[in-house]
């Protein structure tokens, strides 16, 4: 008798929980005789919060006991790895779209370089006799020189013989000796100037004074007062700083690029918005083993000396524009390791991650030779959360639809053991009270 009784109860409470869920379903939809209405989205599938694998074609539970959410149509593309972000999340994001264009490309090559000294300019003083630096007149690298000036004074033994041999042959009056003895002072480094001296003194001097031949400064010091020279020895070198040169460096896959005649455009970091304009007046033949990059030569005017050696240049480098190809800006492609990717604006607040191909870098614009066209809207600023997003929903659509169709009505059974056992349970009661 209390087993058919518990029966009845279980009736009457199912019968009831229907009318109570059809009731509330009804009242949910929306009326069709007046009043507004909101379209219907289209549900593709129900998922668990948690698994997006787990599918239903109804709602439900999922196995850890969640509300399986709905995937509607205007949420999907047929492309793998699309996303949807709601507009506020984009706006918080920053994300930035342009478009990519399609035309010539300038190719500009932007460096680095140093300043350096017109080496066609540079001066190297020698003495060509052994002897001692008695005096020095420059003292240090850098100290500004005038044509004519001293820059030192040279005690040799060997010139002291020579200008005595010179002296005897203007006292015997014999025109070849004076003239042989004369050019062989020349041949010792002896200027003009120093052998009238010599012939108006009539005395032989125990110094030979060593003068500037054009302006500049001192560039290299390499003796001091009382040292000993040969003439191997670099006593002093003079440079002008009127023009000067600037080494730069060119990366190999640019090397084509550059040629002379080109122009250049120079900046200083001391002298923030100046810039200087030459040509490229040498390409050197060969690249740096160690660096792979080619070294150019350029030109400058130095007028106010305001470029000096040593210093660092910022060098622009001004090609002709090659055909017309598709570009973005270089900011808004994602380097891989294996591939190259852009995020595509597909509108709509939907997003798609992009493998494509990558030409040349010029500026700030990269050339797209693949998988791209004029007018896709690319993603220029906040594209990485999206690009890793797009990567995984398309990983996982890719899995879902790689793997076999898995039946998790299993997952459904702890419910129904305990409904079972409940059951069970109550028909060992109902027996024992029989």
């Amino acid at each position: 008798m209390k087993k058919t009784l518990l029966y009845l109860v279980t009736v009457i409470v199912a019968v009831a929980l229907g009318f109570t869920v059809g009731r509330l379903d009804n009242d949910s939809k929306p009326s069709s005789d007046g009043g507004s209405s909101t379209p219907e989205r289209d549900i593709l599938y129900w998922v668990a919060p948690m698994d997006p694998n787990y599918r239903r074609d109804e709602p439900g539970q999922s196995p850890m006991g969640m509300d399986l959410v709905p995937v509607y149509a205007d949420e999907v593309d047929a492309v793998p790895g699309t996303v949807a972000i709601d507009p506020t999340v984009v706006n918080n994001l920053g994300v930035r779209s342009v478009p990519a264009e399609r035309g010539p490309l300038p190719r500009l090559v932007e460096t680095v370089g140093y300043v350096n000294y017109d080496e066609e300019t540079l001066q190297h003083v020698h003495t060509r006799v052994d002897g001692w630096i008695e005096k020095l007149a420059v003292t240090a690298t850098g100290d500004p020189v005038k044509q004519g000036e001293l820059l030192f004074e040279l005690y040799s033994p060997t010139l002291v013989a020579a200008q005595q041999e010179y002296l005897m042959a203007v006292r015997s009056n014999n025109q070849v000796l004076l003239t042989a003895s004369q050019d062989r002072l020349e041949a010792l480094g002896v200027t003009e100037r120093e052998i009238e001296r010599l012939r108006q003194n009539e005395a032989p001097s125990q110094r030979v004074r060593v003068y500037a031949s054009a302006d500049g400064v001192v560039a290299h010091l390499g003796v001091r007062e009382g040292i000993f020279v040969t003439p191997a020895t670099e006593v002093v070198s003079i440079a002008r700083l009127d023009q000067v040169w600037v080494h730069a460096e060119v990366f190999e896959r640019q090397s084509a690029w550059v040629q002379p005649g080109q122009k250049a455009i120079v900046s200083l970091d001391y002298l923030p918005g100046k810039r200087w304009e030459g040509t490229v007046d040498y390409v050197y033949p060969e690249l740096d083993p160690d660096t792979r990059t080619l070294r150019v030569r350029i030109r400058f005017d130095n007028e106010g000396e305001t470029l000096r050696p040593n210093m660092f240049a910022r060098v622009t480098l001004l090609g002709s524009p090659g055909d017309p190809v598709v570009h973005v800006p270089r900011e808004a492609l994602i380097r891989g390791s294996s591939t190259d990717r852009v995020v595509l604006d597909l509108g709509d607040g939907r997003f798609r991650s992009q493998p494509v191909v990558v030409g040349i870098e010029s500026g700030d614009r990269v050339e797209i030779t693949a998988g791209l066209a004029a007018g896709d809207r690319v993603v220029a600023s906040g594209q990485f959360l999206i690009d890793s997003e797009s990567n995984i929903d398309g990983a996982l659509k890719r899995m879902d639809d790689a793997a076999p169709a898995v039946d998790h009505s299993d997952h459904d059974m702890p419910m129904d053991h305990s409904m079972d056992q409940s059951m069970d349970h109550s028909q060992h009661a109902t027996g024992e009270e029989q």
